[in-house]
């Protein structure tokens, strides 16, 4: 299960993501739905975390605000939440296959949109290598008890 949502700053993009993963993948957008008003990240943050505590093993989120930034500090004060800002191909391929992340968090406004699109496709299609990773994850997952 893909899990997706925004602040207003990351609404457009959210948008547009749901509409194109919802074609090969089950997805979930969980708001806002409208740009009626300026919403708070935390909120979107949070909510996106708890649904993904309810199935974590099979369950990824992907998180957009203005710069990735404040999303990201929000989803990492989750339990087993492993966030990220993305900001190239490679620190995407890495969060995956290193830090077994589970939640994307894209910065609207300081990227090109088809760069933006590429970093959800490396984030879905990346798996974690395991091997000498998994005590890393482990030691972080000790603090989460």
């Amino acid at each position: 299960m893909i899990y997706i949502a925004s602040d207003h700053a990351g609404f457009e993009l959210k948008t547009k993501v749901f509409e194109k993963l919802s074609k090969n993948f089950k997805c979930v957008d969980l708001g806002p739905f409208d740009l009626v008003c300026s919403v708070d990240y935390p909120d979107y943050a949070h909510i996106l975390c708890h649904e993904i505590h309810k199935d974590i093993e099979n369950s990824v989120g992907i998180l957009i605000c203005g710069s990735g930034i404040g999303m990201s500090i929000a989803a990492n004060r989750h339990p087993y939440i492993r966030s990220f800002v993305a900001f190239n191909d490679q620190s995407v391929e890495l969060a995956r296959r290193h830090n077994n992340v589970n939640v994307l968090c894209l910065g609207a406004r300081m990227f090109d949109e088809k760069d933006l699109f590429r970093w959800i496709d490396l984030f879905l299609n990346q798996k974690f290598e395991g091997g000498r990773h998994i005590a890393r994850v482990q030691k972080l997952n000790r603090y989460d008890q």
